[in-house]
């Protein structure tokens, strides 16, 4: 009997570029998952131990064989330390990227970054104030010059207030984190004591090992705010723009650069100096000139600031270079595949790395630096200009069924729309319709994709299922990328598939903002660094209300989780008191404690909790069960 094929995804576009690249013998993460089968049963529920060269020490999760390492750890204390491990990478990734974004701004303040500006004044002006940082009578470089110190100095604050941390954490969560002793003292501190810990012959206290992953995502969640913050201050602050998402927005005339990663400092230069190339690339042929599109996070960055189309989210980016059609991809950082540059020898394409500590092995390298940003970025769409001769018109094929989305729902962009109904208290409009059941509670789509589900699936399930029970959806990261895929961030979306009292809000909310219709059913708050927009409005929710986030109707899913930055953020969901979901099997079910604490124990301490459960619609269910009953907490 012939085995039936598994689905992989339910991107059409993407379903067919997997059939290409059957066709053309070209591998992708699907083969690789395939090949992979069955996956390591001792690391899927984190009973493997590789913190010293004794080992690798397995636990049995039958119980048949060892119970414990050859030190004497056991199954808690082995996953406890591998949970932390994870965390402490995850909080690094964020680190580095707002670490990088405060040095451009300083860079900035002493003329020393020439390709950057200050284009939202007001955000720095806004920033400032909740850094408790002096405006009166400063120049704007100087009040620059200050907030980048400040966040420069959060990193290995030894003494006095950590800024970031105060401006992020309301006070009454705060009070509860100083009341178990797990305030972080700075950013980079937390990490290595984290790590420190999980040293051979350290912490074996599973309980103290969990608690020290709690205070390592505190400082996360004031991180990934820093990183976005700062980022609206160079290059704006996001409002809502149309745009198109999936595969389809590839161009058979153009030359096609597709920019992937995360960090938005390399590709708004890239975008500038590419549209002063572009008559260049027409006399090469290419008709429509170039034509930039985002891949994965660096795709949210661009499409919440400029517009530009997204072309796919993490599962699907080597299928953006199986289309024959990508001159370029141009990478930064995270959550890029090694593969790409294999998949990328198979046709014209360029892959270019850009950081010097992230380089690539096979890719060419091109050392970008803010203070020579434009030089760099002119040399890397040079690059992308010479490929393009090296195109085989044989192997282009792009899929055709592009999808229309609206980004740009920043914090702001909210409030903003809001006003436009209530200009006075703008969050009361929000508040009412939460009481009065129009919207019974919000849920925050973030994360990844991976390859123990069926691509983008999840998402759409999930959403369905909410929009009809009137919870409002927003997305970021490659949440995000798949719901502008499906066409959820359209307002037909908000008539296909709201709920009639979500519908009303929504358009509502539209219809004041001027935009002839309503609000879309999703909204994209960004790349999954900017999660922190979602939480900035829930405090200002519980602020007004005078509760804590853990009363709120407010869950977070992850249905697609796959890294170590995705694990970090939905523990600060749950520390700052929100149940999460996960719909894959968490690496830690091999230590009954561990998975105890952080699905049932941490609730009573802290009021969030996990919540894993792979199938979507039953995921659902339990999101609505955890709404409903924060709202009779309300009394609502």
């Amino acid at each position: 009997m012939l085995e039936t094929p598994r689905i992989k995804t339910v991107d059409i576009s993407a379903q067919k570029m997997i059939f290409k690249a059957e066709l053309d013998k070209v591998e992708t993460a699907w083969d690789r998952y395939d090949a992979m089968q069955p996956q390591c049963g001792f690391g899927e529920t984190g009973l493997c131990c590789r913190v010293c060269w004794k080992g690798p020490c397995r636990i049995d999760p039958l119980g048949n064989g060892p119970k414990k390492g050859i030190c004497g750890a056991d199954a808690d204390t082995i996953v406890a330390r591998n949970l932390l491990r994870s965390l402490c990478v995850g909080a690094s990734a964020h680190t580095e990227h707002a670490r990088h974004i405060a040095h451009t701004l300083y860079a900035l303040s002493e003329n020393e970054a020439p390709a950057y500006a200050i284009k939202d004044e007001h955000k720095l002006l806004d920033v400032a104030k909740r850094l408790k940082i002096d405006t009166e009578g400063r120049s704007i470089t100087e009040i620059a010059k200050e907030v980048a110190s400040v966040s420069l100095e959060d990193f290995a604050r030894f003494h006095g207030e950590f800024r970031w941390l105060n401006a992020v954490i309301n006070p009454l969560r705060k009070a509860k984190f100083e009341a178990l002793g797990i305030m972080p003292q700075n950013l980079d501190s937390v990490v290595v004591n984290g790590l420190a810990r999980t040293h051979v012959g350290s912490e074996s206290d599973p309980l103290n090992l969990l608690l020290a992953g709690a205070r390592v995502a505190i400082a996360d969640v004031s991180t990934m705010a820093m990183g976005t913050e700062l980022s609206d201050i160079l290059f704006g602050t996001p409002q809502p723009t149309m745009t198109t998402a999936n595969l389809s927005v590839l161009k058979k005339d153009a030359i096609n650069i597709a920019l992937h990663g995360h960090n938005p400092l390399l590709c708004e230069i890239v975008c500038d100096v590419a549209a002063t190339m572009n008559d260049e690339a027409k006399r090469l042929g290419a008709s429509e000139g170039i034509n930039i599109v985002g891949v994965c996070c660096t795709g949210n960055e661009l499409m919440m600031r400029h517009g530009i189309p997204l072309a796919a989210n993490y599962l699907s980016q080597e299928l953006t270079i199986i289309t024959g059609a990508v001159e370029a991809m141009i990478v930064d950082t995270q959550c890029i595949m090694p593969a790409v540059v294999e998949t990328a020898n198979n046709y014209h394409t360029v892959v270019i790395s850009t950081l010097d500590d992230n380089k690539m092995a096979g890719a060419t390298h091109i050392s970008f630096h803010p203070e020579t940003a434009i030089e760099g970025a002119r040399k890397i769409v040079q690059l992308a200009l010479d490929a393009y001769s090296r195109r085989d018109p044989n192997k282009v094929d792009i899929p055709t069924n592009t999808q229309k989305a609206i980004g740009g729902f920043s914090y702001e962009a909210i409030i903003a729309a809001l006003q436009m109904v209530d200009k006075e208290n703008p969050i009361k409009p929000l508040i009412d319709n939460i009481v009065n059941g129009n919207i019974q509670g919000v849920v925050l789509f973030g994360g990844c994709n991976n390859t123990r589900v069926v691509h983008d699936y999840n998402y759409i399930t999930m959403t369905k299922e909410l929009a009809k029970r009137n919870v409002l959806v927003l997305a970021t990261g490659c949440a995000a990328g798949a719901l502008a895929k499906f066409g959820f961030m359209t307002q037909q979306a908000t008539e296909d598939y709201a709920g009639d009292g979500l519908k009303t809000v929504l358009t509502a909310i539209g219809q004041a903002a001027g935009i002839g219709g309503p609000l879309p059913l999703v909204l994209n708050m960004g790349s999954c660094v900017d999660n922190t927009r979602a939480v900035r409005l829930a405090n200002e929710i519980a602020n007004t209300l005078g509760v804590d986030l853990d009363s709120l109707p407010v869950c977070v899913s992850a249905p697609e989780l796959m890294s170590e930055k995705a694990q970090i953020i939905g523990t600060w969901a749950t520390v700052l008191g929100l149940p999460v979901h996960i719909g894959i099997v968490p690496q830690i079910i091999g230590s009954p404690f561990v998975t105890s604490f952080l699905t049932q124990g941490i609730e009573e301490t802290l009021g969030g909790k996990f919540i894993v459960e792979v199938d979507p619609i039953e995921a659902a269910n339990k999101l609505y069960t955890e709404i409903q009953k924060r709202r009779q907490k309300l009394g609502i």
